[in-house]
């Protein structure tokens, strides 16, 4: 049997399901040609089906040195083995290789294809000091692979009722929807007919009830991104609002067709979409940064452009566990692709300045013990005292978990959102670091409209300064432990009445500004 032919079987092996078998095969390749690149990828396939993404890794970068770009035949092949590299390394926060891989990638390619540009503009969002200029080059190629699609006739409709559809790959058990719920479920019925474009591969029983609130949905799920348009186009969509951005199962290349009136993104994705089939993006006076950074027009709503309702009820802990501890510990629960070296820098230096504190970092990837041992080096690599941290993977009910944090510190230059929402829900501060563009704002709008200004800060130095200060102050810590869920109650990040009246406003204003736009432009011709 030639490698083509075992190779045949191994594949056969994976598909079937049969990983152990799978790998074996996996060895007898690399055993029998250790240049056959093949080999290794049927190894990473098979570990990333078995979510070990560490043993994965380091299966697919053997493949690196095997790379030959000089050949037109072997390039696309060796393309999307750099994409691997580059969606690996970014769960693990590995911003250094991810950015190289990534340079490598546009150096070798000029039309790699929109899923993996669309991965590429999200993780970009990890990247320090990626300016407006180098997201716009992402955005130019990403247009590039839509360059066939022939959009819709611009038109406007005479309906009793707004029609806004939804567009989301998330209309599920997912965080987003802690933050979208008002907007989906409660605008007002008398002016505004609902459509919901759904992209969720497993329903569940949030997708169901959603799917009771709604005057029109469409499963989008197993269709093509021209079939969805014609969906859309056919609803007669004034306003289509895309929750997903370049979040993973988004559908973009329908939005390509600008199959509705009116259309925007924003609150599943803090960036721009970076296509031009979008007139405006979700923001507020906040996290609305430098513009520079969107192709769309921003909405700057007055307050926060989203609004949090909690999937619990839980009480906080009537004091934070430095009381009973008598030390301090901090805490980050935001997913590990945010956790950059820089900001585990300014993490160790907060450690050393607050004696005996703790460090306790939960996410779900954590919850794998290779990739923890993985994570654990890297932190000894950057010189933490593994002593005072602590890993932790998946918790059943995470809320729980906010009891044993006396601060939370936020990821940096993208932001936490749901976590920083529910640090404060629970009683937990957080101190956040924020930047020029939406992403990098996130925590500054959330603190902002819950009062707490003073815990946002513009430099990694304040940022250090305010965690120590803040873990010096025990008084402060209880009284935040006691009020911070009411003064949230009370802010505009949970008046979901007054959101929905401002979301109303600004859907009403655009699409009046669009028609005159649309009026205008014709009357001149």
């Amino acid at each position: 049997m030639n490698l083509e032919e075992l190779h045949a079987e191994g594949y056969e092996f994976y598909k079937a399901k049969n990983f152990d078998a799978a790998l074996k095969v996996a060895d007898e390749l690399q055993r029998l040609d250790p240049k056959y690149k093949l080999g290794y990828y049927l190894e990473a396939a098979v570990w990333k089906e078995l979510d070990n993404p560490v043993k994965e890794y380091f299966a697919i970068k053997k493949i690196l040195p095997l790379l030959d770009f000089s050949s037109s035949d072997n390039k696309k092949f060796d393309t999307e083995i750099i994409f691997h590299v580059a969606e690996i390394c970014a769960k693990f926060g590995l911003g250094k290789e991810l950015k190289e891989a990534y340079s490598l990638i546009f150096e070798l390619d000029s039309s790699p294809n929109a899923e993996n540009l669309s991965g590429a503009i999200f993780h970009a969002n990890c990247f320090e000091n990626f300016s407006a200029a180098d997201f716009k080059k992402l955005y130019d190629d990403y247009k590039k692979t839509f360059a066939d699609v022939v959009p819709y006739p611009k038109k406007f409709y005479a309906h009793k009722k707004i029609r806004v559809g939804f567009m989301s790959a998330d209309f599920c058990n997912h965080a987003v929807i802690h933050w979208s719920r008002a907007l989906l479920t409660r605008l007002d019925k008398n002016f505004f007919e609902t459509y919901f474009y759904s992209s969720v591969e497993k329903p569940d029983d949030i997708t169901e009830r959603l799917r009771k609130t709604a005057d029109g949905w469409r499963e989008i799920f197993d269709v093509t991104d021209e079939q969805a348009a014609k969906m859309i186009r056919d609803d007669e969509i004034d306003i289509l609002f895309d929750l997903s951005g370049h979040t993973k199962g988004n559908r973009l290349g329908a939005a390509a067709y600008r199959p509705a009136s009116v259309q925007m993104s924003g609150i599943g994705y803090e960036n721009s979409t970076g296509l031009d089939c979008f007139d405006y993006f979700l923001s507020d006076v906040y996290c609305a940064g430098d513009e520079n950074f969107f192709t769309e027009k921003l909405i700057k709503l007055p307050h926060s452009h989203i609004c949090y309702e909690p999937p619990t009820k839980l009480e906080p802990a009537n004091f934070p566990p430095c009381v009973k501890n008598n030390f301090v510990t901090f805490g980050s629960f935001n997913g590990f692709y945010k956790v950059t070296d820089s900001i585990l820098l300014a993490w160790k230096k907060i450690l050393d300045a607050v004696p005996n504190s703790r460090l306790l970092l939960k996410s779900k990837i954590l919850g794998n013990e290779d990739v923890k041992n993985f994570i654990v080096e890297r932190l000894k690599n950057l010189g933490l005292d593994l002593a005072r941290i602590e890993l932790r993977g998946f918790m059943e009910n995470q809320f729980v978990g906010y009891n044993e944090i006396d601060i939370a510190l936020d990821t940096f230059p993208y932001t936490g959102v749901t976590t920083t929402a529910e640090a404060l829900y629970m009683g937990v501060p957080v101190v956040s670091l924020y930047g020029a563009r939406q992403g990098a704002r996130c925590g500054l709008s959330i603190l902002k409209n819950v009062g707490l200004d003073e815990l946002a800060v513009d430099t990694y130095d304040e940022y250090i300064k305010r965690a120590v200060m803040l873990a010096g102050d025990w008084e402060l810590l209880i009284i935040f432990r006691k009020n911070l869920r009411l003064m949230m109650k009370k802010s505009p990040l949970m008046d979901s009445k007054n959101y929905v009246r401002e979301i109303q406003d600004a859907f009403v204003k655009i699409l009046n500004e669009q028609k005159n736009l649309w009026r205008n432009s014709n009357s001149v011709r």
